[in-house]
Order: structure tokens, then sequence, then C-alpha cells
């Protein structure tokens, strides 16, 4: 079976992996933890812990248990103070820390509950934050801080120095693709990025690298971007022509849910600007990959989860990179 190893964090990887899981390939999600917002950020201050929101939500997307089990962990207590609107996955996780010291004691026990086929790991232990620096040489930290600021962002790096889980140096060493996944490009994939220790191994790697585009620009971070530039923004912490091949949607969307995008939340889509990354010998891979989920854009996660099992079946016969 093939092996798959996948970057990024929160609800853009978690809406590939609910298509993935579905086909068979193994798969490892690797996820940052480095999220200071809501519920997660008052739990990192309750109990000096890395963030385990983006974790466990992950685990729920990857899990075969039925939809009751699931709606209890997406639980939350809305009508508590001193519950502060937990969620039971949240509070599970965090507990789970707290009795076993570590992801990697506490993980395999939520994955045996929820049923979850694939295996989840952080990318670290360390409790760390997420420093961005904008266009201004301030800095910003916090990634909640970061997704605020309205200051364009140039570069993104952590308070202190980490150390990369020994899981993901595996993951990327047995991998047959490494994908990083559709996100918050500075807050959710770039932080897999950040170390020279992980670059290399996925550089020495005999996997092909992919990345699923964005179907929308984000305000402050990448804004004005088309697909090439979010490329050059993840071959700039990697290396030049490191990404061999990119997933982006090639369908005009227009609707009115488009012009709220637009208008009120400073949301472009982004252009497939294939004549540029043709020159960049960055293999294109194009369909219509969006779908509309409760009045938001997302990923169609069975659409893309197909076009990656199809490329790791078969390949394509012009890979620039082959």
């Amino acid at each position: 079976m093939k092996k798959v190893v996948i970057f990024g964090g929160g609800s853009g990887l978690s809406q590939i992996l609910k298509g993935l899981k579905l086909f068979p390939v193994e798969v490892t999600a690797v996820v940052s933890v480095s999220d200071n917002g809501r519920s997660t950020g008052r739990l990192r201050k309750d109990y000096n812990i890395p963030a385990v929101g983006d974790i466990s939500k992950v685990l729920l997307s990857m899990s075969n248990c039925d939809n009751d089990l699931k709606d209890l962990m997406n639980y939350r207590f809305t009508k508590s103070k001193s519950l502060g609107n937990h969620s039971i996955k949240n509070l599970l996780l965090t507990a789970l820390l707290d009795l076993k010291g570590d992801f990697a004691s506490s993980i395999p026990v939520l994955e045996k509950i929820l049923d979850v086929q694939g295996k989840v790991i952080p990318i670290s232990e360390d409790n760390v934050d997420l420093v961005g620096i904008t266009s201004n040489n301030k800095k910003l930290v916090g990634e909640e801080q970061i997704t605020k600021s309205k200051e364009k962002i140039k570069r993104i790096e952590y308070s202190n120095e980490i150390e990369i889980n020994p899981q993901v140096l595996n993951a990327v060493k047995k991998a047959d693709l490494i994908i990083f996944s559709s996100g918050s490009l500075f807050t959710s994939i770039i932080p897999h990025l950040i170390s020279k220790k992980l670059n290399n191994a996925i550089n020495r790697s005999k996997a092909k690298t992919m990345y699923i585009c964005n179907l929308f620009t984000q305000p402050g971070e990448t804004d004005g971007f088309k697909v090439s530039d979010h490329i050059k923004m993840l071959e700039s912490y990697l290396g030049k022509n490191t990404i061999d091949l990119v997933l982006a949607s090639d369908a005009k969307m227009n609707s009115k849910l488009v012009k709220k995008y637009e208008t009120e939340e400073q949301k472009d889509q982004v252009v497939l600007d294939k004549d540029v990354l043709d020159k960049m010998k960055v293999l294109v891979i194009s369909d219509k990959l969006y779908k509309i989920e409760s009045n938001v854009y997302r990923h169609d996660s069975l659409k893309t989860a197909y076009l990656i099992f199809s490329y790791l079946m078969d390949g394509v016969k012009n890979d620039f990179h082959d």
C-alpha cells in the first residue's frame, strides 16, 4: 500500500483527510501545534501544553466512528463559564496529556476510541508560539495575532527552536508522496517548514512533493497571490524547485457567496497561472475542486482525494521531475 504523508493543520487538512481516508493508501497526518486562539489557547495557558485543537480536529476527520460519537466529541460547553466553551475532544486530549505526559502516549488512546484510519502525529512535542515578522519588521507573537494582523506578513519563525518529532522524520523517509495541504499558508503549512532538519529530510526523500493550493487568498498573508506565488513562498523555506506538482481548482466561481468573500472578507479567488507554473517546471493537476458546505467554500474532499490517489497509482507522463 502506498504511503502518504500530509502536512497541515486544522480545517484545511481535516477537509482533505475526509476524502483521503476512503482510498486504499496509508496516511500519516502531521499536524502543527502552535495555535493559541480560543479554547486551545486557554488550555495551553492552563496546562502548559502544546496546542490540542488542530490535532483533535484531524483525529475526528480520520475517524470511522458513528455520528453520535462525532457529535459528542464536537460538543462545546457554551453555557458554562467554568468550562469555557471547550469541546469534549479538546478536553479529552488535554486530560490524556496530563495523564500520559506527551502526545506520543496520548494520541494512540484517542485513535483507538475514535477508530481512526491512519496515523496522526504532531510536528513536535514542544510548547512553542509562532512569530510573524511583518513588512515593517514588527514581531507578532502567536498564531491568533498573526491571523488578525492588518500588516503584511513576510516571514514566519518559532519563538524557540523546536525538536522535530522523530516519528515525522521516519514517516517522511518512507513516504511515496509528501503533501502540503490546503489551509492557512502562514500559520498551518509554513510552520512545518521552519526546521532545517525536517526540510533536509523532505528533500532527501524519494517521494514527490505536492501542494494542494487554497481556493481563496487570505487578507494580510496572501493578498494578490496566484498559485505560483503560493509555491514560491513554500520554496523560500524548502528550497528552489522542491515542489514537484500542484493540485489546483481551475473552475471560476460565480455566486453571491463569492461576492461576500470579496467584499466583506477581502478574499479573492486564487488564479491558476499555468504558464508561470510550466516555466517553474511544476506539474499542474487541475479540476473543479470546490463545493459549498454550510455556506462556506471548501475543497471537494472526495474529488481531491481521487486525484491524489490517481496520481499515486498511475503518475503523469509529463511529470517534469521524472
